[in-house]
């Protein structure tokens, strides 16, 4: 890890310095996208804004030409540079903002909802990219995001905040076996046949031969469950799971309120 953000005497520090206090230096080893915010100029060429932001940051002109070539092919950026941006859908300007972003070479990414409003093949366009950054280059890359996707797909390590406090620091998965005791259950069976409730598990939803059960692991196993609705229906097809991310961290926020 180039970056690492850690608590000293209160205040955070960011690859050793406090951005507050060392602002200019700070800066120049970060890069931020925006999701709903550019920093690219609207009405004109977006290499004329890399130009821009080139002798922002007084990179050397070979370090500069190096960077966007490998930045324009990571990022399919091709014809893109020489449109204005306003002429660019929303997913070929996030990918540009992305350049933008990392022509001087940062070693830490922050990312503020980088693909809110974008189509489905753009979102794993982005992830694909933001992937191979971190992957390839070893950028840090801090992620905010509403968008669970998102979280679920790139993230190794989340912090969840709510009302100001940190609720939970950690890896995805340990957050779902310390927070999230209950399972569901989906089972196709014979059509006729009446779905039970065994004990420790609740009947979600069913419709004609399929039905959705929820149960807590704490009562009663995954494996105890499907022997026990096994006994009573023709089980044609199943799968289980975990309940979907939204939920744990809403049941989180909703422990938490004051």
């Amino acid at each position: 890890m180039s970056g690492i953000l850690v608590p000293d005497s209160g205040e955070c520090r960011v690859m050793g310095m406090i951005p507050w206090k060392s602002r200019r230096s700070y800066v120049g080893r970060i890069g931020v996208v925006f999701g709903q915010r550019t920093q690219l100029w609207w009405d004109v060429p977006v290499q004329d804004s890399l130009d821009l932001l080139r002798d922002i940051y007084r990179i050397d002109e070979k370090a500069y030409r190096r960077s966007l070539e490998e930045l324009a092919g990571l990022l399919e950026l091709g014809p893109l540079l020489a449109s204005p941006l306003r002429q660019l859908s929303l997913g070929q300007r996030m990918r540009c903002e992305i350049a933008a972003s990392l022509v001087h070479q940062p070693e830490v990414l922050f990312l503020d909802e980088p693909t809110i409003g974008l189509d489905a093949v753009s979102k794993l366009t982005v992830r694909r990219i933001i992937a191979r950054l971190n992957r390839d280059r070893g950028l840090t890359v801090i992620l905010t995001s509403h968008d669970m996707d998102d979280i679920e797909a790139l993230t190794e390590r989340i912090l969840l905040i709510g009302k100001g406090k940190l609720l939970y620091d950690g890896a995805l998965g340990r957050l779902r076996e310390r927070y999230d005791p209950l399972r569901r259950l989906e089972i196709s069976f014979e059509a006729g046949e009446i779905p039970p409730e065994p004990p420790g598990t609740w009947l979600l939803s069913q419709k004609e031969s399929h039905a959705v059960w929820e149960l807590d692991t704490r009562k009663i196993s995954v494996s105890a469950a499907l022997r026990a609705l096994g006994e009573s229906l023709t089980v044609r097809d199943m799968s289980a799971g975990s309940r979907p991310v939204e939920e744990i961290i809403a049941s989180l926020y909703q422990d938490h309120q004051d």
